[in-house]
């Protein structure tokens, strides 16, 4: 194994994107005194959840995010002053199977890192130290994994291999105390919500990509249908998705919508008997504290590399649709009809499949 002092590990997307590195940073933690990780803005809070690193930095980057800034000199430069300062012993650059490592390679080499490692298609030329290439099909925590071991880390004795959290989590009856929840309040209190039979069933309707969206109306009958069946239904969103959540919760889900912090949401899905979710980031937070996930699953994107990793899965939707593989942002066929097959009696069913598993 690697000995290293300082590490950079770099992926620079979002919150699930980062939340399956946790292997890859575990097994460079292992193996160096100090892991920093670099993160875009929408995945540092996920990435400082992560075991392993000790400090991490945000940057937005204009060749990875869906939404990129301009290219900026200015702050290229800032960058690689700030990584030369550092002065980390290596790299280990992680990427998405449609990215490509080497501009933040071409930038980490100009600080002055002197081994860099990542996945790469092209030619990387004296900009990789380690160029791996990997099959297709790999879960993406395995593929980060693999990286991993190819530039010389590897998992301690004992370690799973699975997705994981810092802990200790708050206590979810901690967490709706706090966001003033009375209805749910009292029965956390007396330990019903906690404990995972019967427990409670977290639906978290939104999606970073509205192609991967369970429609709403669906979402508040699987709320009524999954109440109908003697489940507490929390109903999750972020901050932009208030709305959503009001009208998928209803009269009879708990609104939780733009309430909760990561940290707070990772403490109620640990609390959960199940999670209902699309391909999202709440889906590997929900795998990352090892509760089960009912997934409903667009297959714009190959549900082998991004379905919840390690935990019982019950997937859900058409995955030979006519969107399969199109890695389509919107749905690109009238009616969405990968999802909108879905019913919530179908999700009800799943819910008593993964709890029975």
């Amino acid at each position: 194994m690697v000995s290293a002092r300082t590490v950079l590990v770099a992926r620079l997307d979002s919150v699930g994107d980062v939340l399956v590195q946790g292997p890859l940073v575990r097994a460079v933690a292992a193996g160096a005194d100090r892991v920093v990780f670099l993160a875009g803005p929408a995945g540092a809070e996920a990435a400082g959840l992560l075991p392993g690193v000790d400090e991490v930095w945000t940057w937005s980057c204009p060749w990875i995010l869906g939404d990129p800034p301009p290219v900026d000199p200015a702050d290229l430069a800032a960058l690689t002053d700030r990584v030369r300062a550092l002065a980390p012993d290596e790299a280990v650059v992680s990427t998405s199977f449609h990215q490509s490592p080497l501009p933040l390679a071409l930038v980490l080499r100009t600080a002055g890192v002197p081994r860099i490692s990542a996945i790469s298609v092209d030619y990387p030329g004296s900009l990789l130290d380690v160029r791996h290439r990997v099959r297709d099909d790999l879960p993406e925590p395995e593929r980060a994994l693999s990286l991993a071991r190819a530039a010389g880390f590897d998992l301690p004795a004992g370690d799973d291999g699975r997705l994981a959290v810092r802990r200790p989590l708050p206590a979810a009856a901690d967490v709706l105390s706090r966001l003033g929840d009375t209805r749910t309040r009292g029965e956390l209190a007396r330990g019903t919500g906690v404990d995972p039979s019967p427990g409670y069933v977290v639906l978290h309707p939104g999606a970073s990509v509205p192609a991967r969206a369970w429609p709403v109306r669906r979402c508040a009958e699987a709320v009524e249908a999954l109440a109908d069946a003697g489940h507490r239904v929390l109903v999750t969103g972020g901050p932009g998705e208030r709305e959503l959540t009001a009208a998928v919760a209803g009269t009879r889900g708990v609104d939780l919508g733009g309430d909760t912090s990561l940290v707070q949401m990772a403490a109620l899905l640990d609390g959960a008997a199940a999670v209902v979710v699309g391909n999202t980031g709440p889906a590997h937070l929900a795998a990352a504290v090892g509760t089960p996930v009912v997934s409903l699953f667009s297959p714009v994107v190959p549900a082998a590399r991004w379905a919840p990793y390690g935990v019982p899965t019950v997937l859900l939707g058409d995955q030979d649709a006519p969107c399969r593989l199109t890695r389509a942002r919107e749905c690109p066929v009238p009616g969405h009809p990968c999802l909108t097959s879905v019913t919530a009696d179908d999700v009800v069913a799943a819910v008593g499949k993964v709890l029975a598993a």
